[in-house]
C-alpha cells in the first residue's frame, strides 16, 4: 500500500511520525517546505506536489485547516482528482463542514475513488502520543480496510455513519469541548474570587460528576496562565462556524454554541487567536479584573 499525506501542520507531523513508527512507508507534501524537510529527515519520502502524491499513492491522507483547503487540494487545479487512479481512497482527517465532505465524495466518485471523512480530536498532545479520537464517515467496508492504519494514530477509531457523519460527530465534540472550557473558566474564577484556592477546587471536583478530560487538560493551564497552543482559538472558531452553519442547515438550535462563539470572537479581536482554547479563561479574567490563581 502506497500512502501519501498532504498537510504537515501541528497535527499532520506527529501523525506522520506515528504511521512511520508503526512500519508504514509514507510520501509527504506540504506547501511549507521546512515541514516536509523535517518529516523526510524522520524517514518519509518527499513528494513534490499534491498531483504527484495522487499519481503515486493508493491512499492519500489529507490533514488541512478548513473546507476551502480540502476543496482545493482534492477537487482543484492540480488536485488529487486530476491524478488519482480508480480504486484509490482519500482519507480526509481535516475538520471541515460535513456538506463539503459530501461534495468532495461526489467529486472523487466520478473517478472511482472512495472517501472517508475522519476528523480527529485530542489536539497536539494526543497526536504526538498516537491516542487521538478519530470519528469516521464513509462506507463500512472502506473503514474496515483502513482501520489498522487509523489505529496507528488513534486510541479510539469509531465508524459514525455515511460520508459527513465523521465531521458531524467532530462538530458535536467541539461544542462539548468549548462549553466545558467556558464552564470551567467560570467555576474556577468564582472559587478564586470567593477565596477558595482554584487548585483545591480542581482536585476536589475532578473525580466527581463534573470531572472530564477537558478539565484535567485545561484547568492546570488556566491556573498557571499557560496558553501555549495545543488547539488554537482560531481553529475552534472555525469549528464552531461549521457547527452553527450545520445547525442552521438542519434546523438545530445552538444558543450556547453561539454564546461561546461570541467569547472566542472577542478573544480573537484582543489578539488571542493563536492562544490555546483554554484562553477562554482570559475573557472572564478581563471582565473580572482578576487572574485565576495568580493575583
Amino acid at each position: 500500500m502506497n500512502i501519501g499525506l498532504v498537510g504537515l501542520g501541528i497535527m499532520g507531523k506527529p501523525m506522520a511520525r506515528n504511521m512511520m513508527k508503526a512500519g508504514y512507508s509514507i510520501k509527504v507534501f506540504d506547501i511549507v517546505s521546512a515541514a516536509v524537510d523535517e518529516i523526510v529527515a524522520a524517514g518519509a519520502i518527499r513528494g513534490e506536489s499534491t498531483a504527484e502524491i495522487g499519481a503515486t499513492c493508493d491512499v492519500v491522507i489529507t490533514m488541512l485547516p478548513n473546507s476551502p483547503h480540502v476543496q482545493a487540494v482534492v477537487l482543484g487545479e492540480g488536485g488529487l482528482v486530476t491524478t488519482m487512479k480508480s480504486g484509490g481512497t482519500v482519507i480526509d482527517m481535516s475538520s471541515i463542514n460535513p456538506s463539503v465532505s459530501q461534495e468532495v465524495a461526489k467529486g472523487l466518485e466520478k473517478i472511482g475513488v472512495e472517501l472517508l471523512d475522519a476528523p480527529v480530536s485530542g489536539g497536539e498532545p494526543k497526536a504526538i502520543d498516537g491516542t487521538l479520537s478519530i470519528m469516521v464517515g464513509g462506507k463500512k467496508e472502506v473503514f474496515d480496510r483502513f482501520l489498522p492504519l487509523l489505529k496507528t494514530m488513534g486510541a479510539s477509531v469509531v465508524h459514525c455513519g455515511d460520508i459527513g457523519a465523521g465531521n458531524t460527530t467532530k462538530l458535536a465534540n467541539q461544542i462539548v469541548v468549548a462549553l466545558n472550557i467556558a464552564a470551567l473558566s467560570e467555576a474556577l474564577l468564582l472559587a478564586d474570587m470567593a477565596g477558595v484556592d482554584p487548585n483545591v477546587v480542581f482536585n476536589a471536583i475532578r473525580g466527581g460528576l463534573a470531572g472530564s478530560t477537558v478539565m484535567d487538560a485545561k484547568a492546570p493551564m488556566m491556573i498557571a496562565g499557560n496558553y501555549k497552543p495545543g488547539f488554537r482559538i482560531d481553529l475552534h472558531i472555525k469549528d464552531l462556524e461549521n457547527a452553527l452553519s450545520t445547525g442552521h442547515l438542519v434546523g438545530a438550535p445552538l444558543p450556547l454554541t453561539a454564546s461561546v462563539m461570541e467569547i472566542l470572537q472577542n478573544l480573537r479581536k484582543d489578539g488571542c487567536g493563536s492562544d490555546d482554547h483554554s484562553a477562554i479563561a482570559k475573557f472572564y479574567e478581563k471582565m473580572a479584573g482578576k487572574k485565576i490563581g495568580r493575583d
